[in-house]
């Protein structure tokens, strides 16, 4: 196989599943990992997790491999970070003593074994590998994997809560490891396992840190008082040494779990949610603290840039892609706007969490100043895309539920702009969700890309129906 057809687009998706999945390029990697092992024959299966093409420049992967545990015949699973092509450690090229350092340190503190060495570089096969917890660009993660510094930290951040009394010990799993980008932790007490657990995010800089850490307090304290049964995860801490914030363990279950099973509370679970967000959307501006500003042009500007691989792939869905997105850039310039305002800016399915009926908001990263519209369609948005469960009455009907809770006290041109980002939202989910390593991959992106067109029509429709009546008048 060759990597360069395959970085460039031309091996097609046919060429990035064997390189991700089963051809040389894959069993290289394997060779790769055994040799970072001490003994290469304890390397189980690796489970690819995500995978990111940008054409023309690299393919990113994200793996568990699953390593037998010496003696018991389990299998402890590592998080793998693998990209063919242009590569860099975060946002500038790493020196063979910024590996080493880290490298070391992760030795000194027991956590490389059963790994020998946590990087591999192979430029005969432009492959980059790093093994957890290794990122150049966060060397403090060694460290808040280190069960020993995590739990004296835990204990001299979070100690004076009812609810987080620090544990002795603790596990530690990944919820995401992107190197360069961010990471996620979740830290289990051992010995009393009923005990809630603890969950962490790191951040580039103390301040990006402190800024949504103090965020999420503000949102937390304002909803106590205004939320009418509606609360957000609990901060437990801020480590500046670390850039790490703390949260406690948000009980219930997710409402994307709740729509794959569509039962008779689910609706009023999504009025729950609509009145979460509006909510949400009444959080004073001078709570949230400074906010960058994100506008219709500047999402419209990041799906395009994060589905760049579908054109690359499927040239016809590309071209409905760009025109759907075109489109709806002309028509959003045509409406009446609000000043922009503090929003979620990620508000679906998956980060509302529900708990004896009553919602509870999480993941304050993306809160920007923006129109909030954005939230309410990416909402819709997320609705539509579960087509292959429901159908199109019960679709408008989850909608409806949701609109039920949310719109009583929401402008109606909010609405409106609504629906407009729920085409575009479409369009990021047909890239963000469908898994191009799958079968099926091809068809479940058409029918997303599909979708958002439709919405779009939808609309026009609407917005002409609109127009016509207040002629008319």
């Amino acid at each position: 196989m060759n990597i360069a057809d395959v970085l460039s687009g031309s091996a097609g998706l046919e060429g990035i599943q064997q390189m991700l999945l089963s051809g040389p390029p894959h069993e290289a990697l394997r060779r790769e990992l055994g040799a970072l092992l001490a003994a290469p024959n304890i390397l189980g299966p690796c489970q690819l997790r995500r995978a990111r093409f940008k054409p023309g420049r690299k393919l990113m992967a994200y793996y568990d491999a699953h390593v037998l545990v010496e003696g018991d015949g389990r299998h402890s699973t590592r998080p793998v970070f693998v990209t063919w092509g242009t590569f860099r450690d975060g946002k500038r090229y790493h020196t063979p003593a910024d590996l080493a350092a880290i490298e070391d340190e992760a030795v000194r503190r027991g956590l490389s074994t059963p790994f020998r060495k946590l990087a591999a570089d192979a430029p005969e096969l432009r492959m980059h590998v790093r093994v957890s917890p290794l990122d150049v660009r966060f060397p403090q993660l060694v460290r808040i994997c280190d069960p020993e510094y995590l739990r004296d930290t835990i204990a001299a951040t979070c100690a004076g809560g009812d609810e987080v009394v620090p544990a002795g010990r603790y596990s530690i799993t990944f919820i995401r490891y992107r190197p360069g980008q961010r990471h996620v932790l979740r830290y289990d007490p051992l010995e009393e396992p009923e005990r809630r657990s603890i969950f962490a995010k790191l951040y580039f800089t103390r301040e990006d840190g402190e800024r949504v850490f103090s965020l999420a307090k503000h949102i937390r304290e304002w909803l106590a008082g205004h939320g009418e049964r509606v609360t957000s995860v609990r901060p437990l801490g801020y480590v500046a040494d670390d850039a790490m914030a703390l949260y406690s363990q948000v009980l219930g279950t997710p409402l994307s779990e709740c729509l794959q099973s569509p039962g008779k509370s689910l609706g009023n679970l999504l009025k729950g949610a609509g009145r979460a967000l509006y909510a949400l959307h009444q959080v004073p501006q001078y709570l949230a603290g400074p906010l960058d500003l994100h506008d219709f042009a500047a999402e419209v500007s990041e799906i395009a840039r994060t589905s760049e691989h579908v054109p690359a792939l499927l040239p016809r869905v590309g071209l409905t892609l760009t025109a759907v997105l075109e489109r709806a850039q002309e028509l959003y310039e045509l409406l009446p706007q609000e000043p922009p305002a503090f929003a979620h800016g990620d508000f679906k399915a998956e980060h509302v969490w529900v708990s004896d009926g009553e919602p509870t908001l999480i993941d304050f990263d993306s809160c920007h100043l923006g129109d909030l519209a954005l939230d309410v369609g990416k909402f819709l948005a997320d609705l539509r895309s579960w087509s292959a469960v429901y159908s199109q009455d019960e679709l408008r009907q989850s909608q409806e539920q949701f609109l039920a809770g949310y719109g009583p006290g929401a402008p109606a041109d909010r609405l409106v702009r609504a629906r407009l980002y729920e085409a575009i939202e479409l369009v990021k989910m047909a890239v963000r969700r469908v898994r191009m390593y799958e079968d099926g991959w091809a068809i479940r992106t058409e029918q997303l890309i599909g979708s958002a067109q439709a919405a779009l029509d939808e609309f026009q429709l609407r917005l002409g129906s609109a127009k016509r009546s207040r002629n008319e008048k």
